[in-house]
């Protein structure tokens, strides 16, 4: 057995940083680009690219922002709820929105297609991370509201599987538990 490598050491540290913990600078487009191209060396069976993606400029976060707080309060998400979800758009600098796109297919079936779109949001973050950029994927009720994800241009049949904030972070959260892999691990069959 070889040593562990860089690339596994950071597999086994790795940590995402709070959204409301990350400020400018925040990754140019060229950077941006590398870190989706990253992104997108996800498993793809069939290669049919079940996933699309949203960049989001601080602008663009502060009218989303604006949208959420308003379709909120129209919706009556509850104030504590409301003012959380908003603030995660107001105070982002850079978002990239992962949208899941399914294709129609005979041999890939829809579920392959979402754990597709769920790997390629892990391999943002983790790319934004290997970088040295702060990221966090999040959801919450704005990603499935029907409205939210009209104003974001989604087709009928997408959705949206984060909102992965991109940015430099201004402190290291604590470790937090990570999961017992002896519970959770059963080996063979029963």
């Amino acid at each position: 057995m070889s040593q562990p490598n860089q690339v596994m050491e950071f597999l086994l540290t790795r940590r995402s940083r709070p959204a409301k913990l990350l400020a400018p600078p925040v990754p140019d487009r060229a950077q941006t680009i590398t870190l989706l191209t990253a992104a997108a060396r996800a498993p793809d069976h069939g290669k049919l690219e079940p996933w699309r993606f949203i960049v989001l400029d601080r602008t663009d976060c502060q009218t989303l922002a604006a949208r959420v707080a308003a379709r909120g309060a129209e919706a009556g998400v509850t104030p504590e709820k409301l003012e959380k979800s908003t603030a995660a758009f107001a105070d982002a600098h850079l978002i990239v929105t992962i949208v899941a796109s399914p294709k129609p297919s005979e041999k890939i079936p829809e579920i392959e297609q979402t754990l597709s779109t769920g790997a390629v949001c892990l391999g943002l973050v983790n790319a934004a991370l290997a970088s040295g950029w702060g990221a966090n994927w999040l959801s919450g009720w704005p990603a499935h509201d029907a409205q939210i994800r009209r104003e974001l241009g989604l087709a009928a049949q997408e959705w949206i599987a984060g909102f992965i904030h991109l940015g430099t972070a201004q402190a290291t959260p604590p470790e937090r538990p990570r999961p017992d892999i002896a519970a959770c691990t059963t080996w063979g069959l029963p």
